[in-house]
């Protein structure tokens, strides 16, 4: 393991809490001023932001629309400044019913921010 890896883990382990309590402004203050997205949506590649602002607006809107949105860990790893986190997202659909996917996201974490998010689902 990298001397970096228990750094990457700690800003990844802070980054997800902040994403479980929907707190666009802790997680924007865990990345950096040109930071990258790409989401799982729309296939096949996902659509990319680029900037702070264009993720802080695509967090809000995620927010918006799954206000009971919520990552389970099931496997998060580092090397140096990667990072790989295996996902459970459950929401529940406009019936009320739980619903779930599993993916993962590729992180790598640049000065103790996220620099980039890559995220990837199956499908």
């Amino acid at each position: 393991m990298g001397s970096e890896s228990p750094a990457t883990l700690a800003v990844i382990q802070q980054f997800h809490d902040a994403f479980n309590r929907h707190d666009v402004a802790a997680i924007m203050a865990l990345m950096t001023d040109d930071c990258v997205f790409e989401n799982t949506y729309p296939p096949p590649d996902g659509q990319r932001f680029a900037g702070a602002a264009a993720v802080r607006a695509c967090w809000l809107a995620l927010f918006a629309a799954s206000p009971h949105a919520h990552f389970e860990v099931e496997e998060l790893i580092a090397l140096g400044e990667r990072a790989v986190l295996c996902w459970r997202y459950t929401w529940e659909d406009a019936a009320g019913v739980a619903r779930h996917i599993r993916g993962v996201d590729i992180f790598r974490v640049r000065d103790g921010k996220v620099a980039e998010k890559l995220s990837y689902v199956k499908g």
